[in-house]
């Protein structure tokens, strides 16, 4: 397989600087958009594959990787749901494939309840479906805020392994490269709007086809909150990935690109 190399660019969106890494390929745009303390260049090895099918972009979101950071932006849910609608429109992409991991599936579902115009489909992956008056989110917040105080202090993928026991040492490696780039109030807020931020209530909003990925094993997405949500929009199709965390690709990254075989009718499996 032809390795695909990326190219790195940066917008305006927003009113902020937004960083992205395009890997070119044949097909519709898709965007994805990655979780709490996932900077846009850690999901390259998953982005190589999908460019193989959609001409793919990995967005930085604000407060992580190099996209804009630092005191006096707002990082919450909404704010960051303004970003995609921005970066769809500044890019001028149409029918694009929003592919969201946990905090980045919150985003997708929270921007396409405001403006799905240049949306084609949503795939979420594993989104926490913590809030107001809900179980905890299952991980923890220190697991973050401690990593990424080592981070920048400088770490290596072997301290990494207390934090990522099951990755290989590059992914640690690359983790470790790159963790020190999540601003630490920009994570605290997201994971507090975790349990502050229902997204319950948007997931009736959606319009634009909506499929949902579930990890196996971690306990984001049981099955109880999964009939709720088919409950709330009985449109969203779902399927399960076996012997899969909550970092489902990390874990089974063929099974992630079966899923999306089911999920979206692509061939990921074939290739």
């Amino acid at each position: 397989m032809t390795t695909i190399q990326p190219t790195g660019h940066n917008i305006q969106a927003n009113g902020i600087r937004h960083h992205f890494l395009r890997y070119p390929g044949p097909g519709a745009p898709l965007v994805l958009v990655p979780g709490i303390t996932s900077p846009a260049i850690t999901w390259g090895f998953v982005a190589e594959r999908l460019a193989q099918v959609f001409d793919t972009y990995v967005f930085d979101a604000r407060g992580r990787g190099l996209s804009s950071s630092g005191p006096g932006l707002d990082y919450s849910l909404d704010a960051m749901a303004d970003d995609l609608v921005a970066i769809l429109a500044e890019l001028k992409l149409e029918n694009a494939v929003i592919l969201g991991h946990s905090m980045g599936a919150r985003i997708a579902i929270r921007a396409a309840a405001k403006d799905d115009s240049r949306m084609g489909r949503l795939v979420l992956v594993d989104p926490p479906v913590s809030g107001p008056g809900r179980r905890e989110y299952p991980a923890r917040l220190p697991w973050y805020v401690d990593s990424i105080r080592l981070a920048e202090k400088g770490m290596d993928a072997e301290a990494m392994r207390a934090f990522c026991p099951t990755w290989t040492e590059e992914q640690r490696a690359l983790r470790a490269e790159w963790l020190h780039t999540c601003y630490e109030p920009a994570i605290v807020t997201a994971f507090e709007g975790f349990h502050t931020d229902d997204i319950h209530q948007d997931l009736p909003k959606l319009k634009v086809p909506s499929v949902l990925m579930i990890a196996s094993r971690g306990g984001v997405i049981e099955e109880a909150d999964e009939a709720e949500i088919i409950t709330l929009n009985p449109a969203i199709r779902s399927t399960r990935v076996p012997d899969a965390g909550h970092m489902i690709p990390w874990d089974n990254f063929d099974g992630f690109f079966d899923a999306l075989d089911i999920l979206l009718g692509t061939s990921f499996g074939k290739k």
